[in-house]
């Protein structure tokens, strides 16, 4: 009892902190601020009329020059309709804006790139990707966010496919990429060949689809993958699965969760809490790899799985376990490589170039300043650190040049890099 009225009381207290911290001094946690001159006549006559004519004529004859003369180039749309909102579920639109803030906050911190957080009050589908492709020429790239499964689908695939700017579901493609990357290095620690694990998949929905279809990209044998959803696995005599869930049907005589996971390499989990029992990891191969990564509670606890196998290595997504999947370890980089040379789309080889960045990254020795960040003595490549923190400054100067060359290499870059050095030294100064 005492330690649940103690739950209580931190959590008490975390909502009246976190409810004082969007509210105090000026409400939300973002403002525009003027980039040129603007403190006499001259400066608003340029900046203005009659002055603003002339770009505004120039980009009427080259539309390209929108880059030049306008903030296209390092903008962002975050957009939602509150229909997914993590572990708050259909939510709506306008309470999901505090989040679509904060989403725009880590762009502008992490990469230094400007956002708008746009909430659209719309669930159709058509209605909603016709509003979102009616807005896209004021930015040079659009983060879709917290849109339910499989109208998500459907939207970003239309989205993508209507508009010449990059755009990308961060909750399917983000967890795939992030998760892609612990799974590398994962296996690498295991011992354990991609071409070769098996791989259980708990959850059928948007990112729990990407992940997979990313991990057969990264190597995963599709025959090896089984994938649940909340009716069992989802196997080929079934008749109640959608056409996205069709491409993970399996042959092989498994019902059930508990039955898919004897044997399994690896388990990723973007389900329920709890689902996960001690008695099915403790029926995985030897050195398995868990990935619970439901939220706020992972589909088994950090304590319990460890009590029960001292062989695993294990991540969730939240903060206060080791080997968190945060999606923050890649949107704001990918989007900053792909706004930089200005790609019209973020295609599968720039999403495979961040997963291999962000994995290498965890190899490195970690610098003094992340330590400090985090209050640690020591973090070094292994069981519990298959992952570079949130705040190592390093990922911006890794990540985003790896996303750039991987749009370069797919025909989608407008602006090619060609002095990398240079654009080092760029991205060494977009936070200051």
């Amino acid at each position: 009892m005492y330690s649940f009225q103690k739950q209580i009381l931190t959590m008490n207290a975390l909502e009246e902190e976190a409810l004082k911290y969007h509210m105090e001094g000026r409400p939300g946690k973002t403002e525009v601020v003027p980039t040129k001159p603007h403190a006499n006549q001259k400066d608003l006559a340029l900046a203005y009329s009659p002055g603003v004519a002339y770009p505004c004529l120039e980009i009427e004859k080259n539309p390209y020059d929108a880059y030049k003369y306008t903030n296209k180039g390092n903008l962002v749309a975050v957009i939602s309709n509150g229909t997914a909102v993590l572990g708050l579920g259909n939510i709506g639109a306008l309470a999901s804006k505090p989040v679509m803030e904060g989403k725009a906050l880590l762009f502008k911190i992490f990469a230094g790139i400007d956002s708008f957080d746009i909430e659209v009050d719309e669930e159709n589908p058509d209605k909603f990707i016709e509003t979102v492709k009616a807005i896209s020429k004021t930015f040079g790239g659009i983060n879709l966010e917290d849109i339910k499964a499989p109208e998500s689908f459907e939207i970003e695939t239309r989205v993508k496919a209507e508009c010449d700017i990059p755009v990308m579901h961060d909750d399917q493609h983000g967890t795939a990429i992030i998760s892609g990357a612990a799974l590398l290095n994962a296996l690498e620690i295991q011992g354990k060949k991609i071409g070769e694990v098996k791989l259980v998949v708990n959850g059928a929905g948007a990112a729990a689809i990407s992940c997979t279809k990313l991990y057969i990209r990264l190597g995963v044998k599709p025959e090896n993958v089984i994938m649940c959803d909340s009716k069992g696995v989802l196997r080929a005599d079934r008749t109640d699965i959608n056409k996205y869930k069709q491409e993970f049907v399996t042959n092989q005589d498994v019902h059930s969760l508990e039955e898919a996971m004897k044997g399994a390499d690896v388990f990723l989990g973007l389900s329920v809490a709890d689902v996960l029992t001690p008695e099915m990891v403790l029926s995985m191969a030897p050195k398995p790899i868990v990935f619970a990564l439901a939220n706020p509670n992972p589909e088994i606890s950090y304590d319990l799985i460890h009590s029960t196998r001292q062989d695993v290595i294990f991540a969730t997504g939240r903060s206060d376990y080791p080997n968190q999947v945060n999606n923050v370890l890649g949107f704001p980089y990918i989007f900053r490589g792909a706004l930089d040379c200005h790609a019209s789309a973020i295609t599968e080889e720039m999403k495979v170039a961040a997963t291999y960045a962000i994995a290498a990254l965890a190899k490195e020795p970690v610098p003094e300043s992340v330590l400090e960040v985090y209050g640690l003595k020591e973090l070094s490549f292994g069981p519990e650190y298959i992952l570079p923190k949130p705040f190592d400054p390093r990922l911006l100067y890794k990540v985003s040049p790896a996303v750039a060359q991987g749009a370069m290499l797919s025909g989608v870059a407008a602006n090619p890099i060609r002095d990398w050095e240079e654009y080092d030294r760029f991205l060494h100064t977009v936070l200051k």
